[in-house]
């Protein structure tokens, strides 16, 4: 498939009617909690946007800010952006303070964390998520982010949105090449609640199936370190997708060992690896011997259930919007490499 086909495919988006907001989700438990997805966004609705991890400065959130208020929606700036307290946005007191007052702000109809790096772990477990409940809206963000993702999606059963943050937005709309137009566009879509749908470039080491499972997922080291703690995540019957960055591949191979060995993998729906960039050895006699593929094939082999190699998420340009708890249909075959959200 060409890069001109792909990007046609991924960025069509089925118009869809706004659901009420309650699905079914799975548990390890085999107990059937509901799913909470937020009220999608109208025109006039306020984006938060706030620094609960890595530092950012003010200017580097500024194209975010115009491109959000073309679309229509208004934008509240935290107190966090532009602070900092070496690599974190600010102190842990004053990033737990910024995105608690996001949350509880009936009027903030969604929240996009300005960047990721580190340093959401050293908050989690003091933010109280009870207003996020009663009065559910879109936390937005990837990398660092997957902590919310994962805590979020076991604790309070509430939808969050995986996609780039503000220092993905290019600094000049009219000179931004398709993708990332694409990608930053998807999170409009996602927020406007049109159904998304991509289709990956077919890759020979996928494995055909097809299911329909709560999507999940997020950066591999983040879900890897939540183990067995109240952020871990609970996967059974759900489809999984993971990404990193800047790894070397037998750290690759040590996390996909631990999602196995935790038995997360028996555990899947489906699989969708996203993108690793690998970081070489520097002595190349040195170097793992299995690539990405050869890691995930040898992890997954016993279980039958379909596996997606190289999908436009993560670390990458080509990283779209995905609605981490709601439930999609995974499609792969010879041909193509498919999902979609189902309603």
């Amino acid at each position: 498939m060409n890069r001109k086909s792909f990007l046609q495919q991924a960025g069509t988006l089925l118009a869809g009617v706004t659901l009420p907001g309650l699905l079914q989700a799975q548990t390890t438990s085999g107990a059937a909690n509901r799913l909470m997805i937020p009220p999608y966004l109208k025109p006039g609705d306020t984006i938060g946007i706030t620094s609960p991890a890595g530092y950012i400065a003010v200017k580097d959130i500024q194209s975010a800010v115009q491109q959000i208020t073309a679309w229509g929606f208004k934008v509240e700036v935290g107190k966090t952006i532009g602070m900092r307290n070496g690599s974190l946005g600010g102190s842990d007191a004053d990033r737990l303070a910024d995105f608690q007052q996001m949350l509880d702000n009936r009027h903030v109809k969604a929240i996009l964390c300005a960047r990721g790096g580190y340093g959401i772990v050293r908050i989690i477990d003091q933010l109280n998520f009870s207003r996020l409940r009663t009065h559910p809206k879109w936390i937005i963000g990837f990398s660092d982010i997957t902590v919310l993702h994962c805590h979020i999606n076991r604790n309070h059963q509430v939808a969050t949105l995986h996609s780039k943050m503000c220092n993905s937005f290019p600094d000049d709309w009219s000179k931004a090449d398709p993708m990332q137009m694409q990608t930053i566009l998807s999170i409009q879509q996602a927020l406007k609640g049109e159904k998304m749908s991509y289709t990956a470039i077919p890759n020979p080491n996928n494995r055909p199936g097809k299911v329909v499972g709560s999507l999940v997922g997020g950066n591999l080291r983040t879900i890897e370190n939540l183990a067995d703690t109240k952020s871990d995540l609970y996967v059974a019957g759900k489809i999984l997708f993971v990404e990193d960055v800047h790894e070397k591949l037998y750290n690759i191979d040590r996390m996909f060992w631990s999602l196995k060995r935790t038995g997360k993998l028996k555990l899947l729906k489906g699989l969708i690896v996203g993108g690793f960039s690998v970081q070489a050895e520097t002595d190349p006699q040195d170097e793992f011997p299995e690539d990405v593929y050869m890691i995930v094939n040898e992890k997954v082999k016993n279980y039958r259930y379909p596996v997606c190699f190289d999908f436009p998420v993560g670390h990458q340009r080509n990283n779209f919007a995905l609605k981490c708890g709601v439930r999609h249909r995974l499609a792969v075959d010879a041909y193509s490499a498919t999902l979609e959200e189902v309603r």
